[in-house]
Protein backbone atom coordinates (compact mmCIF):
# COMPACT_ATOMS: atom_id res chain seq x y z
CA UNK A 1 0.00 0.00 0.00
CA UNK A 2 2.74 2.43 1.00
CA UNK A 3 4.76 1.50 -2.08
CA UNK A 4 1.96 2.46 -4.50
CA UNK A 5 1.07 5.61 -2.54
CA UNK A 6 3.72 7.25 -4.68
CA UNK A 7 1.89 8.88 -7.63
CA UNK A 8 4.62 7.96 -10.12
CA UNK A 9 4.52 4.28 -9.20
CA UNK A 10 0.72 4.33 -9.20
CA UNK A 11 0.59 5.84 -12.69
CA UNK A 12 2.92 3.15 -14.03
CA UNK A 13 0.66 0.46 -12.57
CA UNK A 14 -2.58 2.14 -13.69
CA UNK A 15 -1.28 2.61 -17.24
CA UNK A 16 -1.59 -1.10 -18.02
CA UNK A 17 -4.30 -2.01 -15.49
CA UNK A 18 -6.80 0.48 -16.96
CA UNK A 19 -7.08 -1.08 -20.46
CA UNK A 20 -6.94 -4.56 -18.94
CA UNK A 21 -9.90 -3.84 -16.64
CA UNK A 22 -11.76 -1.91 -19.34
CA UNK A 23 -11.52 -4.46 -22.13
CA UNK A 24 -12.11 -7.51 -19.92
CA UNK A 25 -14.99 -5.72 -18.18
CA UNK A 26 -16.70 -4.79 -21.46
CA UNK A 27 -16.36 -8.32 -22.81
CA UNK A 28 -17.49 -10.06 -19.63
CA UNK A 29 -20.34 -7.67 -18.79
CA UNK A 30 -21.74 -7.56 -22.33
CA UNK A 31 -21.43 -11.33 -22.68
CA UNK A 32 -23.11 -11.97 -19.33
CA UNK A 33 -25.97 -9.55 -20.06
CA UNK A 34 -26.49 -11.14 -23.49
CA UNK A 35 -26.44 -14.56 -21.81
CA UNK A 36 -29.03 -13.45 -19.28
CA UNK A 37 -31.29 -11.69 -21.79
CA UNK A 38 -31.25 -14.17 -24.67
CA UNK A 39 -30.34 -17.60 -23.27
CA UNK A 40 -31.81 -17.75 -19.76
CA UNK A 41 -35.44 -18.97 -19.60
CA UNK A 42 -38.19 -16.89 -17.95
CA UNK A 43 -38.54 -17.30 -14.20
CA UNK A 44 -41.48 -19.35 -12.88
CA UNK A 45 -42.75 -16.43 -10.75
CA UNK A 46 -41.23 -13.27 -12.24
CA UNK A 47 -41.47 -14.29 -15.87
CA UNK A 48 -39.50 -12.17 -18.33
CA UNK A 49 -38.89 -9.42 -15.74
CA UNK A 50 -36.19 -11.61 -14.18
CA UNK A 51 -33.84 -10.47 -16.94
CA UNK A 52 -33.49 -7.00 -15.43
CA UNK A 53 -31.64 -8.57 -12.48
CA UNK A 54 -28.52 -9.00 -14.62
CA UNK A 55 -28.14 -5.20 -14.57
CA UNK A 56 -29.98 -4.34 -11.36
CA UNK A 57 -28.04 -6.60 -8.99
CA UNK A 58 -24.52 -5.59 -10.19
CA UNK A 59 -25.60 -1.93 -10.07
CA UNK A 60 -26.85 -2.33 -6.49
CA UNK A 61 -23.63 -4.05 -5.45
CA UNK A 62 -21.43 -1.38 -7.06
CA UNK A 63 -23.54 1.45 -5.68
CA UNK A 64 -22.72 0.19 -2.18
CA UNK A 65 -19.16 -0.81 -3.09
CA UNK A 66 -18.50 2.68 -4.42
CA UNK A 67 -19.30 4.29 -1.08
CA UNK A 68 -17.37 1.57 0.75
CA UNK A 69 -14.35 2.56 -1.38
CA UNK A 70 -14.89 6.21 -0.42
CA UNK A 71 -15.05 5.27 3.27
CA UNK A 72 -11.88 3.14 3.14
CA UNK A 73 -9.97 5.83 1.23
CA UNK A 74 -11.24 8.46 3.68
CA UNK A 75 -10.05 6.40 6.65
CA UNK A 76 -6.62 5.98 5.04
CA UNK A 77 -6.46 9.71 4.40
CA UNK A 78 -7.37 10.63 7.98
CA UNK A 79 -5.10 8.06 9.66
CA UNK A 80 -2.10 7.59 7.35
CA UNK A 81 -2.41 10.70 5.14
CA UNK A 82 -1.67 8.78 1.95
CA UNK A 83 -1.27 11.21 -0.96
CA UNK A 84 -3.54 9.16 -3.23
CA UNK A 85 -6.32 8.50 -0.71
CA UNK A 86 -8.21 11.73 -1.42
CA UNK A 87 -7.92 11.17 -5.16
CA UNK A 88 -9.13 7.57 -4.84
CA UNK A 89 -12.16 8.68 -2.84
CA UNK A 90 -13.07 11.42 -5.32
CA UNK A 91 -12.56 9.03 -8.25
CA UNK A 92 -14.97 6.48 -6.74
CA UNK A 93 -17.79 8.97 -6.20
CA UNK A 94 -19.08 9.59 -9.74
CA UNK A 95 -19.11 5.94 -10.95
CA UNK A 96 -20.61 4.91 -7.60
CA UNK A 97 -23.37 7.49 -8.02
CA UNK A 98 -24.05 6.33 -11.59
CA UNK A 99 -24.44 2.70 -10.51
CA UNK A 100 -26.62 3.79 -7.58
CA UNK A 101 -28.90 5.65 -10.00
CA UNK A 102 -29.00 2.66 -12.39
CA UNK A 103 -29.97 0.45 -9.44
CA UNK A 104 -32.87 2.74 -8.51
CA UNK A 105 -34.01 3.13 -12.13
CA UNK A 106 -33.95 -0.59 -12.93
CA UNK A 107 -35.58 -1.37 -9.59
CA UNK A 108 -38.45 0.97 -10.45
CA UNK A 109 -38.83 -0.59 -13.90
CA UNK A 110 -38.93 -4.03 -12.27
CA UNK A 111 -41.33 -2.85 -9.55
CA UNK A 112 -43.98 -1.52 -11.96
CA UNK A 113 -45.18 -4.94 -13.21
CA UNK A 114 -44.24 -6.75 -9.98
CA UNK A 115 -45.63 -4.42 -7.30
CA UNK A 116 -48.01 -2.43 -9.50
CA UNK A 117 -46.20 0.87 -8.84
CA UNK A 118 -43.00 2.61 -9.85
CA UNK A 119 -41.99 3.47 -6.29
CA UNK A 120 -42.75 2.55 -2.69
CA UNK A 121 -41.14 3.95 0.44
CA UNK A 122 -39.69 0.56 1.20
CA UNK A 123 -36.68 0.29 3.54
CA UNK A 124 -34.33 -0.93 0.79
CA UNK A 125 -35.47 1.62 -1.80
CA UNK A 126 -35.47 4.53 0.63
CA UNK A 127 -32.00 3.78 2.01
CA UNK A 128 -30.67 3.40 -1.54
CA UNK A 129 -32.16 6.78 -2.46
CA UNK A 130 -30.46 8.27 0.61
CA UNK A 131 -27.19 6.82 -0.69
CA UNK A 132 -27.66 8.60 -4.02
CA UNK A 133 -28.16 11.92 -2.23
CA UNK A 134 -25.07 11.20 -0.12
CA UNK A 135 -23.13 10.73 -3.36
CA UNK A 136 -24.38 14.07 -4.66
CA UNK A 137 -23.39 15.75 -1.40
CA UNK A 138 -19.93 14.18 -1.37
CA UNK A 139 -19.25 15.08 -5.02
CA UNK A 140 -20.28 18.71 -4.42
CA UNK A 141 -18.32 18.99 -1.16
CA UNK A 142 -15.09 17.37 -2.38
CA UNK A 143 -15.15 19.34 -5.65
CA UNK A 144 -15.70 22.61 -3.78
CA UNK A 145 -12.86 21.92 -1.34
CA UNK A 146 -10.50 20.99 -4.17
CA UNK A 147 -11.46 24.08 -6.17
CA UNK A 148 -10.83 26.37 -3.18
CA UNK A 149 -7.59 24.60 -2.30
CA UNK A 150 -8.84 23.68 1.18
CA UNK A 151 -8.18 20.57 3.25
CA UNK A 152 -10.08 17.49 2.18
CA UNK A 153 -10.46 16.23 5.76
CA UNK A 154 -14.05 17.50 5.94
CA UNK A 155 -14.96 15.42 2.87
CA UNK A 156 -13.15 12.43 4.40
CA UNK A 157 -15.20 12.71 7.60
CA UNK A 158 -18.36 12.97 5.49
CA UNK A 159 -17.30 9.81 3.62
CA UNK A 160 -16.87 7.89 6.88
CA UNK A 161 -20.14 9.10 8.41
CA UNK A 162 -22.06 8.28 5.22
CA UNK A 163 -20.79 4.70 5.38
CA UNK A 164 -23.31 4.08 8.17
CA UNK A 165 -25.94 3.85 5.44
CA UNK A 166 -24.26 0.89 3.66
CA UNK A 167 -25.06 -1.77 6.30
CA UNK A 168 -28.53 -0.24 6.64
CA UNK A 169 -29.10 -0.89 2.93
CA UNK A 170 -27.74 -4.41 3.23
CA UNK A 171 -29.86 -5.39 6.25
CA UNK A 172 -32.99 -3.34 5.51
CA UNK A 173 -34.90 -6.32 4.08
CA UNK A 174 -34.18 -8.24 7.29
CA UNK A 175 -34.80 -5.48 9.83
CA UNK A 176 -38.08 -4.17 8.39
CA UNK A 177 -41.20 -5.64 6.81
CA UNK A 178 -40.12 -5.06 3.22
CA UNK A 179 -41.69 -5.54 -0.19
CA UNK A 180 -38.20 -6.12 -1.52
CA UNK A 181 -37.23 -9.77 -1.59
CA UNK A 182 -34.86 -10.99 1.17
CA UNK A 183 -31.17 -11.71 0.44
CA UNK A 184 -30.82 -14.47 -2.15
CA UNK A 185 -27.06 -14.98 -1.69
CA UNK A 186 -25.71 -15.35 1.84
CA UNK A 187 -22.76 -17.01 3.55
CA UNK A 188 -24.97 -20.10 3.92
CA UNK A 189 -25.47 -20.48 0.19
CA UNK A 190 -27.62 -19.24 -2.66
CA UNK A 191 -31.36 -19.41 -3.19
CA UNK A 192 -30.93 -18.60 -6.89
CA UNK A 193 -31.06 -21.42 -9.41
CA UNK A 194 -27.78 -22.03 -11.22
CA UNK A 195 -29.26 -21.10 -14.59
CA UNK A 196 -29.67 -17.53 -13.27
CA UNK A 197 -26.79 -17.50 -10.78
CA UNK A 198 -23.87 -18.01 -13.16
CA UNK A 199 -24.69 -15.23 -15.65
CA UNK A 200 -25.53 -12.99 -12.66
CA UNK A 201 -22.10 -13.61 -11.12
CA UNK A 202 -20.42 -13.06 -14.50
CA UNK A 203 -22.28 -9.77 -14.94
CA UNK A 204 -21.30 -8.65 -11.45
CA UNK A 205 -17.62 -9.39 -12.08
CA UNK A 206 -17.76 -7.70 -15.48
CA UNK A 207 -19.38 -4.51 -14.20
CA UNK A 208 -16.95 -4.52 -11.24
CA UNK A 209 -14.04 -4.54 -13.69
CA UNK A 210 -15.65 -1.63 -15.56
CA UNK A 211 -16.04 0.20 -12.26
CA UNK A 212 -12.35 -0.36 -11.51
CA UNK A 213 -11.35 0.89 -14.96
CA UNK A 214 -13.40 4.08 -14.58
CA UNK A 215 -11.97 4.73 -11.11
CA UNK A 216 -8.42 4.34 -12.45
CA UNK A 217 -9.19 6.69 -15.34
CA UNK A 218 -10.66 9.23 -12.94
CA UNK A 219 -7.60 9.00 -10.68
CA UNK A 220 -5.25 9.49 -13.61
CA UNK A 221 -7.25 12.52 -14.77
CA UNK A 222 -7.27 14.06 -11.28
CA UNK A 223 -3.52 13.50 -10.92
CA UNK A 224 -2.94 15.11 -14.32
CA UNK A 225 -4.96 18.15 -13.22
CA UNK A 226 -2.96 18.44 -9.99
CA UNK A 227 0.33 18.16 -11.88
CA UNK A 228 -0.80 20.81 -14.39
CA UNK A 229 -1.79 23.16 -11.57
CA UNK A 230 1.58 22.60 -9.86
CA UNK A 231 3.45 23.41 -13.09
CA UNK A 232 1.39 26.57 -13.61
CA UNK A 233 2.10 27.69 -10.04
CA UNK A 234 5.83 27.11 -10.52
CA UNK A 235 5.83 29.09 -13.78
CA UNK A 236 3.89 31.91 -12.14
CA UNK A 237 6.38 32.03 -9.26
CA UNK A 238 9.33 32.02 -11.69
CA UNK A 239 7.78 34.84 -13.71
CA UNK A 240 7.16 36.84 -10.55
CA UNK A 241 10.75 36.31 -9.39
CA UNK A 242 12.03 37.39 -12.81
CA UNK A 243 9.99 40.60 -12.66
CA UNK A 244 11.11 41.46 -9.13
CA UNK A 245 14.75 40.71 -10.02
Amino acid sequence: MHFYANPTRFLKLAKWLTPLFLISGILLASGAVAWGYFMVPPDRLMGETVRILFIHVPAAWLGMAGWTSIAIASLIELVWRHPLATIAARASAVPGAVFCFVCLATGSIWGRPTWGTWWVWDGRLTSMLVLLFLYFGYIALSSSLAREGQSSRIAAIFGLVGAINVPIINRSVVWWNSLHQPPSITTGGSAIDGVFLWPLLAATIGFSLLFGAVVLMQMRALLADLQSEARLRRKAMQAEEAVTA
